[in-house]
């Protein structure tokens, strides 16, 4: 099985300039940027700085993948929130982010950020999803334009009310009807879904626009117990031909050595090593 590996830049805790050169250093084949990384808003990140960073990155070997935890900063930033000029300002940063995205040569943008989309106590969840609907097809749009994938990622309901397994991310998917909007795949989260992590897998991997490799603990591939072997056979077998990208939660004991066993764990599983 033959896959590309990427890391995202919040494990190691150093300007991004540095977690470029440290994350090639440790073998991957690409970088997935936390935008907070980069500042607080990505409208304070220059042309200029948007092209240095472009230029390190390929200059260490590294791919730029894309963008996750997208509405982490600044604050004030909600999907589905019944106030329509924090959905309106939202909107207006996600379009921010597809541009920054398309700036760094990234082609994914991950939509996570559970805090940022959760439904309110006692509102309507078909509210909520229509609001989410209404403005996700401006930021739609801007994707196509751009080149880039808004990906919609299911969670977990311990972490979030909202889109909570595939079929739900679907629906919004369709219902929104933009290229520039798909989905993903996170084995944190498919652990708690019906089919499991490989059942889930073979069923909607084929279309899925990216991979979250993970614990269902949060900790990075290869410092718990999952057998990622079976998992990147269900991959290949999908069809799924995207990257394979670790995403822990965890650092422990240090980032450097959850970053080399993350890797050494995949590869070895898709029977590279």
């Amino acid at each position: 099985m033959a896959f590309k590996y990427a890391l995202c830049s919040e494990v190691f805790s150093t300007p991004l300039s540095e977690t470029i050169t440290q994350i090639a250093m440790a073998g991957f084949d690409g970088i997935e940027i936390a935008p907070f990384n980069a500042a607080d808003s990505v409208e304070e990140v220059s042309a200029d700085q948007r092209s240095e960073l472009r230029r390190q990155a390929e200059g260490a070997g590294l791919e730029i993948v894309g963008l996750h935890w997208l509405l982490v900063s600044p604050p004030g930033l909600h999907l589905t929130t019944e106030d329509s000029s924090i959905r309106d300002h939202t909107t207006g940063y996600l379009q921010a982010l597809a541009r920054f995205c398309s700036d760094l040569g990234g082609k994914v943008m991950i939509f996570g950020s559970p805090r940022q989309r959760n439904l309110g106590d006692g509102e309507d969840p078909r509210s909520g999803f229509d609001r989410a609907a209404e403005a996700l097809k401006e930021v739609g749009q801007t994707c196509e334009d751009l080149g880039v994938q808004l990906l919609l990622e299911a969670l977990s309901p311990a972490e979030t009310n909202f889109l909570q397994t595939i079929e739900q991310v679907l629906e919004l998917r369709d219902a929104i009807d933009s290229s520039g909007i798909g989905y993903m795949l996170d084995c944190k989260a498919m652990s708690s879904m019906p089919e499991g992590i490989e059942g889930t897998i073979l069923r909607h991997g084929k279309d899925a626009g990216h991979f979250h490799a993970n614990e269902p603990d949060g900790k990075g591939p290869g410092m718990g117990g999952l057998d990622f072997a079976p998992i990147l056979s269900s991959l290949a077998e999908s069809g799924y031909d995207g990257w394979v990208s670790t995403e822990p939660f965890d650092y422990k004991p240090d980032p450097a050595t959850v970053a080399a066993t993350a890797l050494q764990t995949l590869r070895k599983a898709a029977g590279a090593e």
